[in-house]
């Protein structure tokens, strides 16, 4: 049997670095060393200064571009520095496609920094490919996807807008933060470089903050790592650490999350409190064919819209097991509030434009088990329909 031959849960624990050569160790040693020692003038090792490469980092990325089934993977302080350093691939005059309800930080990057280096841009509703079509510039030269997107769960049809990048001789780039290869493998359906918050899934703790970005061309591979070492953006030893701890139980997590999303997903999809569910696994769902198709799941995130803002605040006031902060993907529910935490970056038209309205909450399932959940959501929706927001009105 080929190591081609094992399923992505096996490769997760036996890949090439499942024990350290040197020692047998069963884990990866950590190489602090900033500087190595040259013992030829005119022939250096192969590493030399740790911006530049270090075997901890190294590790990581050769870990993740097998995972995604590419041929390079690099490692970044988190995923903003990843998906920024993708972007300087790009120069001056080009014009970029965007998915519209992109994460806000990309949109920051797109919209305060891109567009000082005369990078254009166009956003879209990626699930429309006659607008990408139409989007298309002369100068186009990147299509950036995020699917599942978010907050609002939009799916993109990974294959078509990647034969569209191709056919227009531009790069296509997909965040695929919210599903990670365990469901989803963008390199496969044509894209051109995959990026990752690995702060998320990927590391699953709440512990790391980290960036992955991983791509099938050995030349784009050079341009990438040059950029890399260039921008210097490089993951530390430690959270590289972490992170290839962390994926050791990405299938468990993913598995035991996912079908705690669908759960509570389709429950309360039925609350008369609840406006609207946003998770591609309900079978309404408007792309929940494209999602079937082109992944194994439909990950373990969702987003729900209450039926007022003061329910909303009440809610978040009430609820007991998830925490309320920024972030996804971790062992504990996250809940979190687009629009004051992970869109804030969007002014507030632009996110009316999107429909992240202020009664908007993501919601990133843990391992907790999702039945408590649920009783914990309809507690506190009971408390606002008996004795709190719906009773003072």
């Amino acid at each position: 049997m080929t190591d081609h031959d094992f399923s992505f849960e096996t490769k997760l624990l036996h890949n090439q670095h499942k024990f350290d050569a040197t020692t047998g160790g069963v884990s990866v040693p950590i190489q602090h060393a900033s500087t190595f020692h040259q013992s030829d003038i005119d022939q250096f090792g192969k590493y030399d200064y740790s911006r530049s490469g270090n075997p901890t980092r190294e590790a990581l990325e050769e870990i993740i571009a097998e995972l995604e089934e590419g041929t390079h993977g690099f490692a970044f302080s988190s995923g903003m520095a990843a998906i920024s350093t993708a972007f300087l691939l790009l120069s001056a005059g080009d014009h970029i496609i965007i998915s519209e309800d992109v994460y806000g930080g990309t949109f920051r990057m797109v919209t305060t920094v891109l567009t000082r280096f005369k990078i254009e841009h166009t956003f879209v509703d990626m699930t429309d490919l006659e607008s990408v079509e139409a989007a298309v510039q002369p100068n186009t030269r990147a299509i950036y996807i995020e699917t599942p997107s978010n907050p609002l769960l939009k799916v993109t049809d990974i294959s078509a807008v990647c034969d569209i990048a191709k056919k227009i001789g531009a790069l296509s780039f997909v965040d695929n933060t919210f599903l990670t290869p365990a469901l989803q493998k963008p390199l496969k359906l044509g894209a051109d470089v995959v990026l990752h918050s690995a702060t998320k899934f990927l590391s699953g703790h709440s512990d790391v903050v980290a960036g992955l970005a991983v791509v099938k061309d050995p030349l784009l591979a050079q341009r990438l790592g040059a950029l890399q070492n260039s921008f210097g953006a490089v993951l530390g030893v430690q959270d590289a650490w972490l992170v290839m701890r962390g994926l050791k139980t990405l299938s468990v997590r993913m598995d035991h999350s996912q079908r705690g999303a669908e759960k509570i997903a389709a429950h309360l999809k039925n609350h008369h409190l609840v406006k609207k569910v946003y998770y591609p696994g309900l079978a309404d769902h408007p792309e929940h064919a494209i999602q079937k198709r082109q992944s194994l799941g439909a990950g373990a995130v969702l987003s729900f819209e209450l039926a007022s803002e003061e329910i909303f605040r009440s809610f978040v006031n009430t609820v007991e097991l998830p925490v309320f902060a920024v972030s996804l993907g971790a062992v504990e529910s996250i809940l979190s509030y687009p629009a004051k935490m992970s869109h804030a970056a969007m002014p507030a038209d632009e996110r009316d434009k999107r429909g992240i309205s202020n009664s908007l909450l993501r919601l990133s399932v843990g391992l907790e088990n999702p039945d408590d959940l649920i009783k914990d959501f309809d507690a506190a929706l009971v408390n606002i329909a008996k004795g709190g927001v719906l009773a003072a009105k």
